[in-house]
């Protein structure tokens, strides 16, 4: 069951809170719906309601039905703070699922804390978020770029040029693609940090021509910076120079670009729709039945899925839908068959150890696999964020501080 609000329900809604008896476990929810991030929103909530539907088709937890409290965001900042503060004060949830960008994460983070409100946070991002109420399920930078560059260096040779975004995700995400060819005999020839209205990327592409690198590591954001994609391919680059990615592919970009653009880009992230095993033949069945197959599945959908299979099996050991008590199960290391293989939530970093795959662009929009890597373990956030032994931690580390 979903209740779905928008800014002009509010008042509503909330006169007639005190008359409407809400089921006993409720969550909430707060994604993209519409904006200019609403591609990876939408997917986010349809993931949500599929996994809940699913849940509460076997009976929902504890014998009871899952209910949905559901804001969109409409991709502004301000909508993630005032619909977390409303899902707090009003609706009386017991967990929150919700946002894309680090901006979004870090704006509601201290609100479900001081509520003591488990809060999952599933989307791929530069990692080290750390407190005790909030659970990362996506990927973070240094378990996708650990495995890439090692691959990359031994497909493609040690020279590295990183084309980034010019904000934490594409710095932080640098600091480990140079960590990581030091540790593996590469070397970071050269770096370009743009903003995102850039659309000429003439310039970078003569630094690199000029660095003249193995490969490129290429972490586009958005509509403009996927343009490098296709600029590069235009400049005759594509078959003396590799392009990896620990990004392209999390919004579907490879449906945008041209095959041409595409085909032999290698994107590194925590699931694809290939990935062959009998949970995601069942997720993506259910997915198709319910949503159609135009488009493919992203990364983020999946990390919501199992967010909230991870919550129902916490809620089920822990006997409640009590914050605390859910908390305390989630803790003792939960493990769910995913669509992406097993996961585990580390008790002491609140993130997933999780597969991390290699895949390749191929000339109709799609991905092949390459390579598996088995059971990554969020390394970074293992050694610097050990809620375990410190649980009144509360911290956003970054290589940089650290």
């Amino acid at each position: 069951m979903k209740k779905h609000f928008t800014t002009s329900m509010i008042a509503v809604a909330a006169a007639l809170s005190a008359q409407t008896a809400f089921a006993e476990v409720k969550i909430g929810a707060i994604f993209d719906l519409t904006g200019g991030l609403n591609i990876y929103g939408i997917q986010q909530d349809n993931a949500l309601d599929l996994a809940v539907e699913s849940l509460n088709a076997d009976g929902g937890v504890l014998g009871e039905q899952i209910e949905v409290v559901s804001y969109d965001s409409q991709s502004e900042l301000s909508k993630y703070t005032q619909y977390a503060n409303t899902s707090v004060l009003r609706d009386g949830i017991s967990a929150m699922f919700a946002g894309l960008t680090s901006s979004s994460r870090e704006a509601i983070r201290p609100i479900f804390r001081r509520a003591n409100i488990p809060y999952f946070y599933s989307s791929l991002y530069e990692g080290g978020a750390c407190d005790r109420q909030t659970f990362v399920t996506g990927s973070s930078a240094s378990q996708q770029l650990q495995p890439l560059i090692e691959w990359a260096i031994e497909e493609y040779g040690p020279r590295i040029y990183i084309m980034a975004p010019d904000y934490n995700f594409g710095t932080i995400s640098a600091h480990w693609v140079n960590e990581y060819a030091e540790a593996n005999g590469g070397e970071v020839v050269g770096e370009d940090f743009l903003a995102l209205t850039v659309t000429d990327y003439a310039p970078t592409i003569q630094k690199i021509q000029q660095s003249r690198p193995d490969f490129v590591v290429a972490l586009p954001v958005g509509a403009n910076q996927t343009g490098f994609l296709e600029q590069f391919a235009a400049a005759g680059l594509k078959d003396s120079i590799g392009v990896v990615s620990s990004n392209y592919g999390s919004g579907n970009q490879q449906v945008v670009v041209s095959p041409e653009a595409g085909e032999g880009l290698i994107a590194s992230q925590g699931y694809f729709m290939q990935v062959e095993n009998p949970a995601n033949a069942e997720f993506v069945e259910k997915w198709t039945a319910k949503y159609g197959d135009d488009t493919p599945i992203v990364s983020g959908a999946v990390d919501v899925w199992n967010a909230v299979h991870v919550w129902a099996a916490a809620v089920e050991e822990a006997g409640s839908a009590e914050p605390e008590a859910v908390i305390t199960a989630l803790e003792s290391g939960i493990t769910f068959d995913a669509p992406n293989g097993t996961v585990t939530m580390e008790p002491g970093s609140h993130h997933l150890r999780q597969n991390i795959y290699i895949a390749r662009g191929n000339d109709h929009h799609g991905f092949e696999i390459v390579e598996t890597f088995e059971d990554v373990a969020p390394t970074y956030e293992n050694e610097m964020c050990d809620l375990a032994s410190n649980p009144d931690l509360v911290e956003h580390f970054t290589p940089e501080t650290n």
